[in-house]
């Protein structure tokens, strides 16, 4: 029987291609997942760090590592990322009687679960005059995991500006405010606004604190 020699190439192409995706795709998500590990790594590191840790000389002895909720990628999500071309400056609420400056950037929409969310990114003025910070975004968002087994004040999100209209939102790397570690008065943190309450639970990032007595 005589086969034609495309279809032999053809036959062996095919599983090659196929195993050549698998790898890719793989190989990305190892990537998100050390780039994860490795943000809270540096994040403990910091808490045990005397110049760098929200949390008082006798909490830091006792320290055993922050509360997170375990890796799961399908809460790094593509954001389609809206710039506005209008910011302005208003005082947004904090913990304390504080009220920085901030302006609305732009906004990042994305997908979970088969419906679509909106969250509003929001840039310091204060903050992008600090070397490294110049093109520092910023995300205070709630959901519906706060109270119960997340910070109910919320959690934070850090972006970079993104070069173009797209942008990866990893809930893997949302922490809580510092002033969540029982810091009472030491810490002025951002409120989320109310824009940015989303109406489902986000059970990825940082858990809420619990100090070890």
């Amino acid at each position: 029987m005589h086969i034609d020699k495309n279809i032999l190439r053809l036959m062996f192409l095919l599983p090659l291609a196929f195993l050549c995706s698998h790898t890719f795709a793989q190989l990305a998500l190892d990537s998100a997942t050390n780039e994860i590990i490795a943000h809270r790594t540096k994040q403990e590191s910091e808490f045990r760090d005397p110049l760098k840790s929200p949390l008082e000389k006798k909490d830091r002895k006792k320290f055993k590592g922050l509360k997170y909720y375990p890796i799961d990628l399908t809460y790094r999500v593509n954001a389609t990322f809206q710039k506005n071309e209008t910011p302005v400056l208003f005082k947004m609420k904090t913990s304390t009687t504080r009220l920085p400056d901030y302006s609305k950037y732009g906004t990042v929409t994305f997908a979970l679960n088969g419906e679509s969310y909106t969250l509003e990114v929001y840039q310091s003025p204060d903050v992008m005059k600090m070397p490294g910070y110049e093109n520092y975004l910023f995300i205070p968002f709630t959901d519906q995991t706060n109270g119960k087994e997340t910070y109910d004040g919320g959690r934070y999100i850090e972006l970079r500006i993104p070069s173009g209209n797209e942008v990866i939102v990893d809930f893997n790397q949302c922490y809580n405010p510092y002033c969540s570690y029982g810091s009472a008065g030491k810490y002025s943190c951002p409120i989320p606004p109310a824009e940015n309450a989303l109406p489902i639970s986000i059970p990825a990032g940082e858990k809420k604190f619990k100090e070890v007595h």
